[in-house]
């Protein structure tokens, strides 16, 4: 009696617990809603939806209620409509062509990187367009239905939307003026910086005992996964996922290139060890998202990264604005306060029952010290302002954060000490050079911060 062979026991495939996820792909997904976060034509889109959507049954109610509010004859209610119409189609093009054009200065004198990420995104603007639009499509509508009996409850929205487009432009003129100040743009940066970080390293900060590095556990890969589409910058990464496929098949993954990477066509995007190396290509690239540009939704990095290019841009010798470097400081010196009390994310990521399953390279608390400092000391030791206002930062930041965050901040202090020391000829200049000041310059005798 011979004996067959037992096969191996197949683990049963991994099942995504997001079914519509996988069908349509992660990264599609969330590019598609990052893009439509940033652009300017959702809304009016929708409000044109909502125009033919309402209107069939304001109509209907109008003609069931029979009131008569408005007394207005047939040639009247064709003058309202025309009114509006000739209105809203005048903010329209006022709105975009002004748009355009300030868009387009903030960008040179700032950064252009503040474009789709905060310009495009600000709520105001594109509800605005969406008021003018709903009622420019509405306005249209109702003119082409004047017939002998003019619908009353129709031509007193369209009166009222009108007199709120009015309104409306007169407020996003005055908006849009303070919207593209340094002093706002730089606020605004801070605030999505901050939610980032909120969001990303939700706890506080503590002394953690470093573990060796995985690596010399894991030896080299056993397979890699290379990028076979178009090339790009990683957005975000589907840590959920990967940490449920690493798990299922008992290996790991290590996700070569962090957020905000550029990653071109065949360059690796995981390594695979143990039975990770059993997942398929096709489970693992669309837990990566790409995008033309860098973004703020995974990527804390670069709020600190518009920061800095606003800074060295006000420091350039085409524009020479120290005083918006100071502004650029100020949020930098806020947002590097607020991470530093942070617990930031390791390397390794384990699943639910300790096992280390994702290897995902974060920036560490140096590589934030080293972007808000570096590029701006160099550019800026030289100006008395900027010089004082990264001193009162870096002792700020050093006096109220953990101890064993002071090393790094201790080392730009000294650098900047020697940048000072090179740039000033005169002993007066280098003792004025060293004080720190919140303002710059006039407010070396404000409070200390805790």
């Amino acid at each position: 009696m011979t004996s067959t062979p037992l096969e191996p026991v197949r683990k049963p495939a991994f099942v995504h617990k997001r079914p519509l996820m996988r069908r349509l792909g992660w990264d599609r997904i969330y590019g598609t809603t990052s893009y439509l976060k940033s652009a300017l034509w959702t809304v009016p889109l929708i409000a044109i939806a909502i125009v033919f959507a309402v209107a069939p049954l304001l109509r209907a109610l109008d003609a069931w209620l029979g009131w008569e509010l408005t007394h207005l004859a047939p040639a009247g209610a064709t003058g309202l409509y025309q009114t509006v119409i000739t209105l809203t189609l005048s903010f329209l093009v006022f709105t975009f062509g002004s748009l355009l054009v300030a868009i387009q200065i903030a960008g040179g004198q700032l950064t252009p990187r503040i474009i789709a990420t905060l310009l495009l995104r600000d709520n105001v603007v594109r509800y605005s367009v969406g008021l003018f639009v709903f009622t420019l499509v509405f306005a249209v509508m109702a003119l082409n239905r004047v017939e002998d009996k003019v619908p009353q409850l129709v031509s007193l929205l369209i009166a009222g939307l009108g007199v709120a487009c009015i309104a409306d432009f007169l407020f996003l003129i005055d908006y849009a003026a303070r919207l593209l100040r340094p002093v706002s743009v730089v606020a605004k940066v801070g605030d999505e910086g901050v939610e980032i970080i909120r969001s990303l390293y939700p706890a506080r900060s503590e002394v953690v005992a470093e573990a060796g590095p995985l690596h010399a556990q894991l030896g080299a890969p056993v397979r890699s996964v290379l990028h076979n589409a178009k090339a790009g910058i990683v957005l975000a990464v589907d840590l959920a996922t990967l940490v449920g496929l690493a798990r299922h098949h008992g290996g790991v993954i290590e996700v070569v290139p962090q957020v905000g990477d550029f990653v071109a066509n065949d360059e690796p995007l995981f390594a695979l060890y143990d039975g990770a190396t059993a997942i398929a290509d096709t489970d693992l690239r669309p837990t990566i998202a790409m995008g033309a540009e860098r973004t703020l939704e995974q990527d804390p990095m670069f709020a600190f990264r518009i920061l800095v290019d606003i800074g060295l841009k006000a420091l350039s010798p085409a524009i020479n604005d120290p005083t918006t470097a100071v502004l650029a400081l100020d949020q930098v010196h806020r947002l590097l306060r607020f991470l530093g009390k942070h617990q930031l994310r390791g390397e390794v990521i384990a699943d639910e029952t300790g096992e280390p399953r994702v290897i995902f390279r974060t920036p560490n608390w140096e590589d934030f010290v080293h972007i808000a400092c570096c590029e701006i000391r160099a550019c800026g030791a030289a100006n008395v302002q900027v010089a004082r206002r990264m001193r009162a930062m870096l002792e700020d930041v050093g006096r109220v954060l953990p101890e064993w965050r002071r090393p790094y901040i201790d080392t730009e202090l000294a650098l900047l000490d020697r940048a000072v020391e090179s740039s000033y000829a005169n002993a007066e200049d280098r003792a004025l050079a060293r004080i720190p000041d919140v303002q710059g310059l006039g407010g070396s005798h404000t409070a200390r911060r805790e």
